[in-house]
């Protein structure tokens, strides 16, 4: 059964989201609880969106992500690794990929890449960047499908064991 994508009303769905990102990145409750605030908190940021996949009317995958703004706490620790990479100007008039997963028995079926296309198809900004683990993944690849490019590398997040890279894309992200 193929995934209906559609706009998700991300405050009122927070658990049911929350749910299919502890299955896709392994969190365990406690990360969830911390999790559930900051998404909360996010939503009320001004421009912020977010999108959901649904088969057979249960959430299998959603991302959502706002346009960004230097004064932001993932900006603030990106971008001193921008800076010494030339690429801090990709934090202004960016839209920013918060969240996106999909979860794990729904994932490989091109629903990420649905879901990430039709969330920066709404954006007003000329590029998008997001951070992701720093490793070879299935993710990274996506990304770079999508015509994402890594800006900074082994970017380290305060209470993340593992570093990240920021990656960037002009918009519209480049199609199969």
């Amino acid at each position: 059964m193929d995934p209906v994508i559609g706009t998700l009303d991300l405050t009122a769905h927070v658990d049911e989201a929350l749910a299919v990102q502890a299955l896709a990145f392994g969190l365990g409750p406690d990360e969830v609880a911390v999790r559930r605030q900051i998404v909360l908190r996010h939503m009320q940021y001004q421009g912020a969106r977010a999108y959901g996949a649904r088969v057979a009317g249960l959430l299998v995958g959603f991302v959502y992500g706002m346009p960004n703004s230097r004064i932001h706490w993932w900006s603030t620790v990106v971008e001193p690794y921008l800076r010494a990479n030339g690429n801090h100007a990709w934090l202004d008039d960016s839209f920013v990929i918060t969240e996106l997963h999909v979860h794990p028995d729904h994932q490989n079926r091109g629903i990420g890449r649905r879901l990430i296309t039709t969330i920066t198809d709404t954006a007003t900004q000329p590029r998008s960047i997001l951070s992701a683990i720093d490793t070879d993944s299935p993710a990274r690849g996506l990304y770079h499908s999508l015509g994402y490019t890594d800006l900074a590398r082994q970017v380290h997040f305060p209470s993340a064991p593992r570093p990240y890279a920021v990656m960037g894309a002009p918009l519209p992200l480049r199609r199969p």
